[in-house]
């Protein structure tokens, strides 16, 4: 039976404990004190990070987790495996919410409430590939900008003790729109840290969460459909478990104005087809290299006849946005390495002009309650706000790929 846990921990990070471990286990005292009987507000939550945060934060007894999400079986799902985990501590104030952290309902819930000790926003467009026109990029810019501002106008009516925003190690230096609307996301939390205390963290991708590329080799491999992948594209990976670790640590012992990042090598850097070619051979399957997307597809179906040569097609990256390496931070970011085993921290940030920010907020709002909006209006906005954004246009979207 493929065992998807040890297969990351052999194949991909290459270590079979949490990077994390010794860093929890040093905090265990702080964090208790920070968690335990607290109340605390997850959004997003059930997505691969959001409910991997919830999984980090629970051992540590809050009184209250309320989870809201717009996927109500994603929802159901966390539930149900919350439940299911033997020693799991679920508090008798858990509530699970399908709602949009956006809607009137949401801010209800809230107001009803009292606000909560802790704040967690995972709720975000987090691909390249939602890079594909006028309208997709505004639902992102929305997501990840705009409605996150509302969310910070509501807290700081009921300040948190703390409060956490997931970012992503594309804001350092951005090259797509995702990246430039999470490090704008960045300055927007920043610019209330004179409210409540706001941290984030830029972190690597998180090896077979929902909707990455190599949670799709698992898709295509139960489907027997040919892989595909791009060779020159080198990555960074957490597992699903750590993912929701640095967020927490993040999150309660991060100073106001932080940003965490893992401790990571360049030679701890892969590309996805190694991982798929792997994957293939964890599964039985020699590998059948194929010279394009139409080849593979065609190959595959001597795979229901019982081939066990299985056609993939690995090329070059071409489409838009996408950033041949990864940083966590940028030359003129200042960085402490030494307060945590495995994290490092970008310390010093100044609070960011209101006022700028504003003008970007209303700047965008305008653009987008046109009708003539384009791709290159929100890039202009973005580039004229974040000097370092030098954006990637191919013309082409992964949503041409296979």
């Amino acid at each position: 039976m493929f065992d998807l846990s040890q297969f990351v921990a052999e194949n991909v990070i290459k270590r079979d404990t949490s990077l994390f471990e010794e860093d929890i286990k040093a905090n265990r005292d702080v964090l208790s004190q920070k968690i335990e009987g607290k109340s605390v507000l997850v959004i997003g939550g059930a997505g691969s990070i959001g409910s991997s945060f919830v999984k980090a934060v629970l051992p540590f007894k809050p009184e209250t987790m309320i989870v809201v999400d717009i996927n109500e079986n994603g929802l159901a799902e966390l539930t149900r495996d919350l439940r299911s985990m033997r020693g799991m501590f679920v508090p008798e104030d858990y509530i699970p919410y399908p709602m949009d952290f956006a809607s009137a309902v949401f801010e209800k819930m809230f107001r009803a409430r009292g606000g909560f000790d802790i704040v967690a926003n995972f709720s975000a467009h987090k691909h390249v590939r939602s890079e594909k026109d006028i309208y997709s990029i505004e639902a992102m810019l929305q997501n990840n900008v705009l409605h996150a501002k509302k969310l910070l106008d509501l807290l700081a009516e009921f300040p948190p003790e703390e409060y956490f925003c997931v970012s992503t190690d594309k804001a350092a230096n951005p090259v797509n729109i995702m990246g430039a609307s999470k490090r704008v996301m960045e300055d927007v939390i920043f610019s209330y840290s004179d409210k409540f205390p706001v941290k984030t963290a830029r972190f690597a991708n998180v090896v077979f969460s929902n909707g990455s590329l190599p949670a799709g080799f698992l898709a295509r491999i139960s489907k027997l459909q040919p892989l595909s992948a791009p060779y020159d594209v080198r990555r960074y990976f957490v597992s699903l478990e750590e993912s929701g670790q640095i967020c927490m640590l993040a999150c309660m012992l991060g100073s106001n104005r932080e940003i965490f990042f893992p401790k990571l090598e360049d030679e701890q850097m892969m590309t996805f087809d190694v991982i798929a070619e792997k994957l293939l051979q964890e599964h039985g399957f020699e590998v059948l290299k194929c010279n394009s997307d139409d080849e593979a597809i065609e190959k595959a179906a001597e795979l229901k006849s019982g081939s066990r040569l299985y056609p993939v097609h690995f090329s070059m990256s071409d489409t838009s946005g996408e950033k041949p390496y990864e940083e966590f931070f940028t030359d003129v970011e200042t960085v402490d390495m030494d307060r945590f085993r495995s994290l490092g921290v970008v310390m010093g940030k100044e609070a960011p002009e209101r006022q700028r920010i504003e003008k970007l907020y209303t700047d965008l709002t305008y653009v987008f309650s046109g009708d003539n909006a384009t791709k290159s209006d929100v890039v202009r906005l973005l580039e004229a706000y974040l000097p370092e954004f030098k954006h990637i246009e191919a013309g082409k979207s992964l949503d041409s790929k296979m």
